[in-house]
């Protein structure tokens, strides 16, 4: 649909890419779709060997450089577009974010009066609905405040832009023990004999929700933790990192690249149950701090040990393994001279998160004191240089013949290690 867009047009009505009536999102977004279609036509046509102007047809380096150009041209308008759709998108969001809060206090006063069918109104349920309805308050305030960073979801996006899931695990535990507490200390306010409210406030003792008390405090420690590994991992180079357009609710199950993570999902899943349970245990005991087994603490325990410990271990730093001279069919073996290409193999060059257009041109090597762009080759559907594990670059005419070091600098600002190769005259 947005190639068929940026060939034949836009449909009539739609908004202008520079529309700026008030808050209306759709001159980001129509902006972008339309980068993103022109851009795709114009891989395309590259990679098919159109459109290429009669001045560098006849040279394959100057074609391709010429190639690269336009197209990290075209990728920077689309990473701007894009950018300027997902900040209209999450000031935006804010409101989106209150609409689940207050449906989720209409659901819980449906199973209230439902349930209380037969069994009467007490004095739990409506200290149960007085919480739910304090707690919608002070978040529709929060997303209110936060309005131009998502709202509800400020607080667990991460520096990269992205859902964090071990923030968003921590806060919901942290909600929901903020509202077993409300809970209480309605049934408390509302309490006139002394014996009900030694109870409830018994209720409150470390012996009785001693397992809920453990995971809150884990989660929230993981929370700060994980930020502080990620924060000291890609300073130290051992982890890339590339800012996201916007926050997607899929980050909670997957990597930077969009693939499905393993020890985020079973960190989901696992505190999902365990909240579900504390939930009824509350529902069954309203009188109480929510018990949570101990058994089923220490699965929690496990599940945020492993998500902890794979956070230590993603990631890694870039390294060229080898560089070699490029070589066609038909070419004779010679060594590496000014002009010729070298192909760099390795791993890690193309951050996870980095397979966009404009990041992949911010991919630079360094051949002594000579800073050499990586070109982009299209090929129908994406690209074939550069690629997470080889890399092919010109040797400039500026680098001095002798031993020079070849060193990449990745989209994330990573540097490889220095690789030493020979360049003869």
């Amino acid at each position: 649909m947005a190639v068929q867009e940026a060939r034949g047009g836009a449909p009539a009505g739609a908004h202008e890419g520079g529309c700026t009536c008030g808050d209306c999102p759709h001159g980001a977004r129509e902006g972008h779709r339309r980068a993103v279609a022109a851009f795709l036509v114009k891989r395309d046509e590259f990679a098919a060997g159109e459109g290429l102007p009669a001045a560098v047809a006849h040279s394959a380096s100057a074609s391709r450089q010429w190639v690269s150009e336009e197209l990290t041209q075209s990728a920077a308008l689309v990473a701007e577009r894009g950018r300027a759709e997902g900040d209209a998108w999450l000031t935006g969001l804010w409101r989106r974010t209150v609409y689940p809060v207050w449906a989720a206090v209409v659901v819980l006063l449906l199973v209230q009066s439902l349930t209380a069918i037969g069994a009467g109104w007490s004095a739990a349920r409506t200290a149960g609905l007085l919480a739910a309805l304090l707690v919608a308050l002070a978040l529709t305030a929060a997303s209110w405040f936060h309005r131009a960073r998502g709202g509800v979801l400020a607080p667990v996006i991460g520096e990269d832009n992205r859902l964090s899931t071990s923030r968003a695990v921590a806060a919901c535990w942290v909600l929901f023990v903020a509202y077993a507490v409300l809970v209480l200390a309605g049934q408390l306010a509302a309490a006139s004999g002394h014996r009900r409210r030694d109870a409830l406030i018994s209720g409150l003792e470390l012996s009785r929700g001693a397992g809920t008390v453990t995971v809150l405090a884990v989660v929230c420690g993981i929370a700060v933790l994980v930020r502080r590994v990620v924060a000291l991992r890609v300073l130290g180079q051992r982890l890339q990192k590339v800012r996201a357009d916007r926050p997607r609710a899929a980050d909670l199950l997957t990597d930077d690249s969009g693939r499905g993570a393993f020890a985020d999902l079973q960190y989901v899943v696992i505190s999902a149950v365990a909240l579900v349970f504390t939930a009824v245990r509350l529902a069954r005991r309203p009188d109480q701090l929510p018990d949570l087994p101990w058994g089923l603490a220490v699965v929690v325990l496990i599940s945020a040990a492993t998500y902890v410990a794979a956070k230590y271990a993603e990631g890694g730093r870039p390294v060229i393994l080898s560089v070699v001279r490029a070589r066609e069919a038909g070419d004779l073996d010679a060594p590496i001279r000014q002009g010729d290409d070298i192909e760099i193999r390795g791993a890690g060059f193309v951050p996870p998160g980095a397979q966009g257009a404009d990041r992949l041109s911010r991919m630079t090597v360094r051949i002594g004191a000579v800073h050499v762009h990586v070109p982009l080759i299209p090929v129908t559907g994406g690209f074939s240089n550069p690629t997470d594990t080889v890399l092919t670059v010109p040797v400039p005419a500026d680098v001095e013949p002798g031993r020079v070091e070849v060193q990449v600098v990745t989209a994330a600002g990573a540097e490889t290690n220095r690789y030493t190769i020979d360049v003869t005259e």
